[in-house]
């Protein structure tokens, strides 16, 4: 019953504007003196390349980086000026540069060659990338150290495939490849190539929790794969939902732009399934998981509350929705 389930999955309809790669960092930092929690959204499709940046309240901008088939279309550096809504008379202006970035594999995320600054008054509140000299020259701003390093509270990511997701993240400060499989009713976790967890018997154990090491450091596992074990026609939602829990655990990312759309689109193809609505809210702190995984820690919070943290950088979640495609 349950290799079969596994075998021939419902799953997102393939089409140019579905995403091959959706990543939503959220950071701790400044503006205007102010903290703020700051979201990035990479998005990247078939003819398609952007970055959402998002500040509640604050404002939102989408910066189109280049088609992602024809490089040679890629966009000139950037800049623009931002009126923030929550602060009379208070302004920012955003600078950005993608023209030479490298990207790895098929991921939205530069790796390299690119920058992201945001100033206030002549000083940079947030910087992003690895050009700051020609950040430097171009905005005529001095850089100060560690004025404008932010802290990575959380971090999103949409990974497609069959049986096997993979992505990379940092943790503590240290980058490891972290890889999904599930098939044939197990699931296994690994970190860097070798195999770190195994849960068997998925349709008893389609929810769960376990503690693994990721690099010498402890990491709180949450998973919920419901809809993949019970969802098996054609009103499935096609994806699972897995945590990586450091300390307290991090900021959820409120979800916008790309990235709300494609939970919309999960939705409305899920039609009128009898199921319990698991894991496919575009809210992810209403995901069952994902509140088990705030309740199970004092720090755990979620970005949709009226309450948020100041950010210690006391933790740190990473949340992938796994989506099956043919």
């Amino acid at each position: 019953m349950i290799p079969a389930c596994f075998s021939s999955p419902n799953t997102l309809s393939n089409s140019s504007q579905m995403p091959q790669s959706l990543i939503t960092c959220i950071y701790q930092t400044q503006l205007c003196n102010s903290p703020v929690h700051l979201t990035l959204t990479w998005s990247k499709t078939l003819f398609s390349h952007s970055l959402t940046i998002y500040a509640a309240d604050t404002f939102s901008i989408t910066i189109s980086l280049y088609p992602s088939t024809f490089s040679f279309l890629r966009n000139r550096p950037g800049s623009k000026s931002i009126h923030l809504t929550n602060q009379h008379y208070q302004k920012i202006k955003l600078y950005w540069d993608f023209t030479r970035a490298e990207f790895s594999e098929s991921s939205a995320e530069p790796e390299s060659c690119f920058y992201i600054a945001i100033t206030s008054n002549a000083r940079v509140e947030f910087f992003m990338g690895d050009l700051r000299d020609e950040f430097t020259q171009r905005s005529g701003i001095a850089w100060i150290r560690n004025s404008a390093e932010p802290t990575l509270l959380s971090r999103r990511e949409h990974v497609f495939g069959r049986r096997n997701y993979v992505t990379r993240a940092q943790f503590m400060g240290s980058k490891h490849e972290i890889g999904i499989e599930c098939s044939g009713g197990v699931l296994k976790v690994k970190v860097n190539g070798e195999t770190s967890l195994v849960v068997k018997r998925l349709a008893w154990k389609f929810r769960g929790n376990e503690r693994i090491m990721v690099g010498g450091v402890e990491v709180e596992f949450f998973w919920d794969v419901f809809n993949w074990v019970n969802n098996c026609g054609a009103n499935s939602s096609g994806h699972g939902v897995f945590v990586f829990q450091v300390g307290d655990g991090g900021v959820w990312p409120e979800m916008v732009g790309p990235e709300k759309r494609l939970m919309r689109k999960s939705l409305s193809s899920s039609g009128s399934s009898a199921l319990p609505p698991i894991s496919v809210s575009p809210s992810p702190s209403c995901s069952s998981v994902l509140q088990w995984a705030e309740e199970s820690s004092d720090g755990g919070r979620s970005s949709c509350s009226s309450t948020r943290s100041s950010g210690s950088g006391a933790g740190f979640s990473l949340l992938l929705y796994a989506w099956r495609r043919d």
